[in-house]
């Protein structure tokens, strides 16, 4: 960071969500080391065949961060599962934009691995937004979980801060969760 106390972040979080649209572009910078480490490793989570990079998915999840409705930041642990959140769903729709114009491009000759690559991440980004949302369907809280922990890579006590719940009750629907997802993408 650069040199921000974590307590400065969260006071710009509150001016932004105050009304405070210059308060975004002074956090930016203090947060954009962190942003770019979530990027990199939700991209590396994920495997290769991405047709973005993690500075690509930043700057990307910053305009659509600073468009978006004022948010009542808990503190900077908030703003960054929600920043993954974010980078989450701009991934899901650019593996939807891709699907898309593969099977509107009529007979398609994949001409090299790295494509072949990017197909198989489309469709299983797609299927693991597609569970998420089935998930939240049944339990919301268990989705929100799946979000903070798989996709923001935030600990259960951050977890259980950003949601205000306890430890052992994200321990508790994390196990389930996860168990309810990999049998959902095993049997889907």
């Amino acid at each position: 960071m650069n040199g921000s106390e974590p307590g400065d972040i969260t006071v710009l979080l509150h001016a932004w969500a105050s009304g405070d649209s210059a308060a975004f572009n002074r956090l930016f910078p203090d947060v954009y080391a962190e942003l770019e480490h979530i990027a990199r490793n939700r991209l590396r989570a994920q495997g290769q065949g991405h047709t973005i990079d993690p500075t690509t998915l930043v700057h990307e999840a910053y305009l659509r961060l600073s468009q978006s409705d004022p948010v009542r930041w808990q503190d900077r642990t908030h703003f960054f599962a929600v920043a993954a959140t974010v980078m989450r769903h701009i991934l899901v729709d650019q593996a939807r934009a891709r699907k898309t114009a593969r099977r509107g491009a009529g007979l398609v000759v994949t001409l090299s691995e790295a494509v072949q690559e990017a197909s198989a991440l489309d469709a299983e980004l797609l299927d693991i937004d597609a569970a998420l949302s089935e998930l939240a369907a049944l339990d919301q809280q268990q989705a929100r979980i799946v979000e903070m922990r798989f996709f923001s890579g935030l600990s259960i006590e951050e977890t259980a801060g950003v949601l205000g719940i306890s430890t052992a009750t994200v321990k508790r629907d994390w196990a389930v969760a996860k168990t309810w997802i990999r049998r959902r993408l095993t049997n889907g």
